[in-house]
């Protein structure tokens, strides 16, 4: 990515000085050995230094540009599940990207703050000292940190930490922040409340969303096991289209199975919900081509999974028949893909792909959920590779 964005701007450079030439060549007769020797000086700065980095580049490409989409990624889901309320911002304060956890705590929508600027979200007497401590962070003068209050809750102090980031592929600087409820000092009751410096670890109630996700998680294990064992030997389509059957029943809205076979990609299962518009729909999206899909095509190929939380490009799932785009039509709000996939040293053979889908105001997959389903997608290709 560093020398991509090197190579651009040279490029950009390049660009803007050819312009300017251009615009000199109204300049009298005389006057123009000066441009002729700057245009020979410009091609040769072509030919010995912009020419040898675009080949170095194009030699790098493809697995440089997989590996670059890959990680992408893999930050935007590691920021939206952050358990921590973060925000990128610009030195304005405009909001560029929110994940989960700041929706959570502002209550607004992040496709709804995008584009605002968030201090209009804090107390009035906070939001100057919010607008000159990001421009500051912008400028490149270092972290800053403060205490706002949010208006909708103002009786709540929130501490704001703001750092510089420079997002790749982007001019200029973005801010980093995130915010974080300031706790008050307690104290033991154990004969040391007298001591400073001494802090209480309070007493915490059990997490009941944490026991209910590992419940989901155990109940997903065993409905998996259950049927990969009832499924028949030596017949890996049953084995897979049992599986996406599974998925849809733990945790998933929609479930698309698609068996890699000599001939490429073949789709053998697609479970959603019920009712005649989704059993319609399941039918269009049986009848695609899964190498119409993209992020099924990268998947098998790639043997990585993907997740991803509001999609960005919706023909990632392909069209149906009428060329209108799957992910609108399903309402899909995340969607993760798995190869199944034989394991071993350095990899192994994609047998298939299980792509799932939620939708509507179901929550969107946590990474958590995304590794329970990549354990058993190491049950599904054991299962296809059972001999009869």
């Amino acid at each position: 990515m560093a020398q991509s964005d090197e190579f651009g701007g040279d490029l950009e450079d390049f660009v803007r000085r050819v312009a300017e030439l251009k615009a000199a060549r109204g300049l009298p007769p005389d006057e123009q050995q000066t441009l002729l020797d700057a245009a020979l000086f410009e091609l040769q700065h072509v030919s010995e230094t912009l020419w040898p980095k675009y080949e170095r580049l194009a030699a790098q490409g493809p697995a440089r540009a997989a590996a670059d989409r890959t990680e992408l990624q893999l930050l935007r889901a590691l920021f939206q599940r952050l358990p921590l309320p973060v925000a990128l911002i610009g030195g304005d304060t405009v909001v560029r990207r929110m994940n989960l956890a700041a929706t959570d705590l502002t209550g607004v929508r992040a496709g709804f703050a995008a584009g605002r600027p968030l201090s209009g979200l804090l107390r009035p007497g906070d939001r100057s000292a919010l607008r000159s401590q990001a421009a500051a962070v912008a400028r490149g003068e270092g972290p800053r940190s403060l205490r706002v209050h949010l208006q909708q809750r103002p009786e709540e102090t929130l501490r704001a930490t703001l750092t510089a980031l420079r997002p790749p592929n982007e001019p200029h600087p973005a801010v980093l922040m995130v915010l974080q409820s300031e706790m008050t000092d307690d104290r033991r009751d154990d004969g040391r409340a007298g001591r400073p410096g001494t802090r209480l670890r309070r007493a915490t109630a059990p997490d009941l969303a944490e026991a209910a996700a590992h419940a989901a998680q155990m109940d997903l294990l065993d409905g998996m096991t259950t049927a990969l064992l009832r499924a028949p030997a030596g017949d890996p389509e049953a084995a897979l289209g049992a599986a996406a059957a599974v998925l849809a029943e733990h945790g998933a809205d929609w479930a698309v199975a698609d068996l890699v076979t000599g001939a490429g990609l073949r789709r053998i299962a697609v479970r959603g919900p019920a009712g005649e518009e989704a059993a319609a729909l399941a039918a269009r999206i049986a009848a695609q081509d899964p190498a119409g899909c993209p992020i099924v095509v990268d998947c098998a190929g790639e043997g990585s999974s993907l997740l991803q939380v509001r999609p960005e490009d919706l023909d990632c799932f392909g069209r149906d028949g009428d060329g209108d785009s799957v992910l609108v039509q399903a309402d899909v709000t995340s969607l993760l893909c798995v190869p199944v996939q034989e394991r071993g040293e350095g990899g192994g053979r994609v047998l298939g792909v299980l792509s799932l889908f939620r939708s509507g105001g179901t929550p969107a997959f946590s990474m958590a959920h995304a590794r329970a389903v990549d354990v058993v997608s190491r049950h599904v290709a054991l299962a296809m590779r059972r001999a009869a």
